[in-house]
């Protein structure tokens, strides 16, 4: 890679607002490191080298603790640091937390928040060295409320978001931002993966990734603290899940994602 170039890494690259924040970050003259499991995400990163950006494609499962150092020894080959990270690789599932397999409802966790402090440990500690740095974290508007029938994801959420929001004041002064970006119901892949096409969450209309990435991409380079993209809606999603009772919150939850059939 092009050591004048900036290097960005971003996780979940393969669709949605990951692949839409790896094509901002090409636009601007960053060289790549992308992330996913996906057999897409080869298409992703020829497509991306069309644009001048030097690009490489890590098949990692990063439910495993060698996913997450193989994605991370990517990211800094030849002693390279990246200017700044998107830490976007996320994995839900609906319905009752009793029936799912438990399997299933471990690799949340070990993505979506194993995987992220990980991987966080292991890059700010390179950006604290360098001196700058910059990352973004995906939360999610349902961090800020419990979760009937996507019990364990949005719980998953809700320690991203504190998570996020404690380490950045460690790093107040450092030279290095932390910016959590918590996007409502996007149209990607994720509903049909988690099996939630008959919830109403799942039927709703949803922010288009592209908008969500652009308001995300903004904030990091602004360094700012959180961000909420994307639509009014959404917006009024977070709004509501921080000034509403958990008790509110959480039954207007259980309409929204329950399944048509089942518990």
């Amino acid at each position: 890679m092009n050591d004048a170039r900036p290097l960005a890494l971003v996780s979940g690259a393969s669709r949605g607002i990951g692949r839409e924040l790896a094509a901002l970050f090409a636009a601007d003259g960053y060289d790549l490191v992308l992330a996913a499991r996906s057999d897409t995400l080869d298409e992703v990163a020829a497509d991306l080298r069309t644009s001048g950006a030097e690009v490489v494609s890590v098949h990692a499962d990063l439910r495993t603790p060698e996913g997450v150092r193989a994605v991370h020894e990517a990211a800094t080959a030849g002693g390279r640091v990246p200017a700044a990270a998107a830490l976007n690789a996320g994995v839900g599932i609906g319905g009752a937390f009793v029936d799912a397999e438990l399997g299933d409802v471990l690799s949340i966790v070990d993505v979506n928040v194993r995987s992220t402090v990980h991987l966080a440990h292991l890059l700010l500690n390179d950006m604290l060295r360098a001196g700058s740095g910059r990352m973004l974290v995906t939360s999610s508007v349902v961090s800020k409320m419990p979760g009937p029938y996507q019990a364990v994801y949005n719980a998953s959420k809700a320690f991203v978001q504190s998570f996020t929001d404690g380490v950045r004041k460690e790093l107040d002064g450092s030279g290095v931002t932390l910016t959590a970006m918590l996007p409502g119901a996007t149209d990607t892949h994720f509903f049909a993966r988690a099996g939630m096409l008959d919830t109403i969450l799942g039927k709703a209309p949803k922010d288009d990734p592209a908008h969500v990435a652009r308001d995300g991409y903004a904030a990091l380079l602004r360094g700012e603290a959180t961000v909420v993209p994307g639509s009014v809606l959404a917006k009024s999603m977070a709004v509501f899940g921080t000034v509403a009772p958990d008790a509110v919150t959480s039954a207007v939850h259980r309409v929204l994602a329950k399944p048509r059939s089942g518990r």
